[in-house]
């Protein structure tokens, strides 16, 4: 089940975020704000707790994937694919014309994800990430 995510979720989060990410994670505080900003944060959710999450930023006409992690035992379980049609059905239902994320260059997992979704490259940051790695820009139309 997805459902958004709340501050009742934040230990979960944090913890997902830190294994996902490691130098490149997101500080207590920030994820603290993903939650209580105006950010959608929507968690899958089983019987288990919180597998994965994502955070999705809206800026008319197009919307940012902030964030997607999953939980290092929920990994290869469809919970990414599954988060991801999430945030491209809330973008859509409010109006977005196209989803733009970043992804580190050496995540593979990820950017086999976002490829397999339908996402192109648009463009790079050399060197963006903490640990060295480049940022690849994507993108999704929405229409």
């Amino acid at each position: 089940m997805i459902r958004s995510a709340g501050l009742r979720d934040l230990d979960t989060l944090e913890s997902i975020e830190n294994a996902s990410f490691g130098r490149d994670a997101w500080s207590s505080g920030q994820v603290r704000d993903e939650l209580v900003g105006d950010r959608i944060v929507l968690a899958l959710v089983d019987e288990f707790g919180v597998r994965g999450y994502a955070s999705l930023r809206m800026f008319a006409p197009d919307a940012e994937l902030m964030r997607i992690a999953v939980g290092l035992g929920s990994r290869r379980q469809g919970v990414g694919s599954e988060l991801l049609e999430a945030v491209q059905d809330a973008a859509r239902a409010r109006g977005a014309e196209r989803l733009l994320l970043e992804v580190a260059d050496d995540n593979e997992a990820a950017l086999a994800l976002y490829r397999r979704a339908g996402y192109r490259e648009t463009g790079r940051r050399r060197g963006y990430y903490r640990s060295g790695s480049d940022a690849v820009l994507m993108e999704l139309g929405l229409a």
